[in-house]
């Protein structure tokens, strides 16, 4: 599996022929990608979910689906947009690449921001990347995407998310905000000094990383 990490939580999964987005929000550029098998979309937020972004992409890759869930659904059919919809639990393949769907909710942010729909993703069996939640998937996990930084996110309770699935390897996500290296701090050495005693392997990626799993 090869990763590349065009910033925040957009990422291209390259795995046994299929090439799979994540994620095309407005904290990293739109990437400039061909060939798309498929567009996976945790929530509607902007930062995950950019509409100029995902259009610039489908008019690029016109034969790619989108596979999300019914909340960005709604988004979707307003703009006459197809989608695939998946549910918590359900799994699509995508060029004999499994998707499963995890988790339906955003975490809490606040009581007065209401909690809207968000699903998790299993890539081809390995790669879990859980959008704006920390939902265990219940699942062996080999790699986790691990969010690090967020108005819903303590970073205490990132590493004890990742000690609760216990994937072999992690790297960082939902950190676009912290554009600037040396603003990347504590997201990087914190999870690295905490998971790696543990077996947990920490691989560093920054906006336009690109590594092999």
């Amino acid at each position: 599996m090869n990763i590349t990490k065009f910033g925040h939580c957009c990422l291209l999964i390259e795995e046994a022929g299929a090439r799979i987005l994540t994620d095309p929000g407005n904290y990293n550029e739109t990437p400039d990608v061909r060939d798309l098998d498929a567009i996976l979309i945790t929530h509607e937020h902007q930062d995950h979910m950019h509409m100029p972004a995902l259009k610039a992409l489908l008019a690029e890759n016109p034969r790619t689906i989108i596979i999300t869930h019914e909340g960005v659904g709604k988004l979707l059919d307003a703009e006459r947009i197809p989608y695939q919809p998946i549910a918590d639990g359900g799994e699509i393949s995508v060029k004999n690449v499994s998707i499963k769907s995890f988790g339906h909710e955003h975490a809490y942010i606040h009581k007065e921001i209401a909690i809207i729909q968000n699903t998790g993703f299993l890539i081809g069996g390995r790669l879990f990347y859980p959008g704006d939640a920390l939902h265990n998937p219940g699942v062996p996990v080999e790699i986790l995407a691990l969010p690090v930084a967020a108005p819903w996110l303590k970073l205490s309770e990132s590493v004890d998310y990742a000690r609760a699935v216990k994937p072999k390897k992690v790297f960082p996500v939902h950190d676009g905000m912290l554009r600037q290296d040396h603003r990347l701090g504590p997201t990087r050495f914190v999870p690295k000094t905490l998971l790696e005693p543990l077996g947990i392997e920490y691989i560093d990626m920054t906006e336009g990383s690109v590594a092999e799993f």
